[in-house]
C-alpha cells in the first residue's frame, strides 16, 4: 500500500479525469479524503451515487476548505474565474493544480488569484478518453501515461515533488517542462490533431455525394478513428483552442504547408516522394508503440464484436 500523500485533496469539476484521478488515489491510498464539487447539481446527484469521491460538496467554497491540494478539472475558459472564487478560502501552505491541456494560458488565468503562501503547480496528464462525466473515470487511466508537471518560477520545489509522488502513486511518468514549449508540444501531438480530425468528420457532413448511411457503413476505413476524436468533450476543446492560439496555428500553418507538398506529388504522380514521406512516418508509429504508449495489436487492439 503506498503511503498517502495528501490528506485532503479537492477535486473541482467531476468528470473523466477528476473521477480517474479519485479512483487511482483510492486504488493506492493515496489521499486521506477526497472532496468534490461540480457546477451540475446533476453531475453532484450522480457522484453522490456511484461514491465518487468520500464528500461531494454543494459548494465550490465548502469543498476546498482545509485542502492540502486543490485540483482544478474544469475546461480551461473558467479557470482564472474558479480560481478567484476559492482563493480567499484556501489553506496556507496549500497546493492549487490543474489538469488542462494548455498551460501559458492557465498560468495566467490562474496564478494572479491565489494569495501568498499558496504553491501553484500547474499539470498535464496526457491521458483520456473520448467519453466524459463523472461515470466515464476509472482507476487505471494514468498506468504508464505521462503526466507534465509545469511548477510556476519561484514554486518550493518540495510541493512540486509532492505532486509528483501523488501522479506517480496513480500510476502515471512525470516529467516536468516549462509551459510555452508544452503548449507548442501539445499543439502537435493532440490539438493540431483533435481539429483536423473534426475537420475531416465536418467534410464527410458536408459531401452530400457520400450519404450518411455510407460514411457510417464503411468507416472501418479510418474515418472511424477521426470519429473517435472528434466524439470528444466540445467546450473542453473550443477553450483548448482559444487559449492555445499562437501554438496551435503555427503547427497548422506547417500542415497546411506538407499537405500542398503532398497534394503536388499526387498531382505530379511523384510516387517516391509519397513512398519516402511514408515511409518517413511510419517510423513515428513504431516509436509511440515501442515507448508502451499504444499497441501493436491489429485493430488498434480492439476487441472482436
Amino acid at each position: 500500500m503506498t503511503s498517502v500523500v495528501y490528506e485532503r485533496v479537492a477535486l473541482i469539476g467531476l468528470g473523466l479525469i477528476a473521477s480517474s484521478m479519485f479512483w487511482a488515489m483510492k486504488r493506492s491510498g493515496l489521499a486521506g479524503e477526497v472532496t468534490g464539487f461540480a457546477r451540475s447539481v446533476e453531475t453532484r446527484d450522480t457522484a453522490r451515487r456511484i461514491g465518487l469521491c468520500d464528500r461531494v460538496s454543494d459548494t465550490v467554497v465548502e469543498a476546498v476548505q482545509d485542502a492540502d491540494l486543490v485540483v482544478l478539472c474544469v475546461p480551461v475558459g473558467v479557470m482564472g474565474q474558479v480560481a478567484a472564487e476559492i482563493a480567499p478560502h484556501l489553506k496556507p501552505g496549500a497546493t492549487v493544480s490543474d489538469v488542462g491541456s494548455v498551460k501559458a494560458g492557465v498560468i495566467e488565468a490562474v496564478q494572479p488569484h491565489l494569495p501568498a503562501g499558496v504553491h501553484f503547480v500547474p499539470a498535464h496528464p496526457i491521458a483520456g478518453t473520448e467519453h466524459s462525466g463523472p461515470e466515464s473515470g476509472f482507476a487505471e487511466l494514468y498506468d504508464n501515461r505521462w503526466c507534465l508537471l509545469v511548477p510556476v518560477e519561484g514554486t518550493d520545489p518540495a510541493a512540486t515533488e509532492r505532486l509528483r509522488a501523488l501522479w506517480e502513486g496513480m500510476g502515471a511518468n512525470v516529467d516536468e517542462m516549462e509551459a510555452d514549449h508544452h503548449d507548442l508540444v501539445l499543439a502537435v501531438t493532440s490539438h493540431a490533431p483533435h481539429l483536423i480530425a473534426y475537420t475531416m468528420v465536418g467534410v464527410a457532413d458536408d459531401l452530400r455525394r457520400v450519404t450518411d448511411s455510407e460514411v457510417i457503413k464503411y468507416s472501418a476505413a479510418g474515418f472511424r478513428d477521426f470519429t473517435r476524436i472528434a466524439a470528444s468533450d466540445p467546450t473542453m476543446w473550443r477553450d483548448v483552442f482559444l487559449t492555445n492560439k499562437e501554438a496551435t496555428l503555427e503547427i497548422l500553418g506547417r500542415f497546411t504547408e506538407e499537405l500542398f507538398a503532398l497534394q503536388r506529388a499526387i498531382r505530379t504522380g511523384d510516387g517516391e516522394h509519397l513512398h519516402d514521406y511514408f515511409t518517413r512516418t511510419r517510423a513515428i508509429r513504431r516509436g509511440i508503440i515501442e515507448a508502451g504508449q499504444d499497441t501493436a495489436a491489429p485493430n488498434f487492439g480492439r476487441e472482436k464484436s
